[in-house]
């Protein structure tokens, strides 16, 4: 019995180390931008992702089955979810006034939909569930995101001041 269980556990250890092998380059790109940390130094994107992996590698038997949830869906979801209640208490990008990253300027909610959307690809509707707004408010989101995003290149073009 011992030894079932040993080799049950070593598949589960491979199978979970081939998964985070594909999976953790993207989930970690993800956590970056939803951090806004320099790409050289992302101690908290890296946590994020541990945390995600580790979930995720709690449930991987119910996760590894045919009929069970994707584990990147599950690991997506646990990196989202982490950075938001972390991000409910304190933002460090936003601290100081500094803008960090490529998203700095936008707030938790809107990184995080313009991430799953734009970076990750998925619908409103699945956007909508896994976050727990409505689609609407997902697309105007978005799109006060995407405008946000689309201005420091307006006001250049134009000339027009701050």
């Amino acid at each position: 019995m011992r030894e079932r269980r040993a080799a049950l556990d070593r598949r589960r250890a491979r199978e979970f180390e081939a998964f985070a092998a594909g999976a953790a380059g993207r989930l970690l790109h993800a956590a970056v931008l939803l951090t806004g940390e320099p790409p050289d130094a992302t101690p908290r994107a890296q946590r994020l992702l541990i945390t995600a992996l580790s979930r995720t590698y709690a449930e991987w038997d119910r996760l590894s089955g045919a009929d069970g949830e994707d584990p990147y869906d599950r690991a997506r979801r646990e990196l989202v979810l982490r950075f938001a209640r972390e991000a409910a208490w304190r933002d460090p990008a936003r601290r100081d006034g500094r803008a960090g990253g490529v998203l700095g300027r936008l707030g938790p909610q809107e990184r995080i939909v313009l991430v799953l959307r734009l970076y990750e690809g998925l619908a409103e509707e699945q956007t909508a569930a896994l976050i727990g707004l409505t689609e609407e408010r997902v697309r105007v989101v978005c799109a006060r995101a995407v405008a946000e995003m689309r201005e420091p290149s307006r006001r250049r073009r134009t000339g027009a001041g701050p």
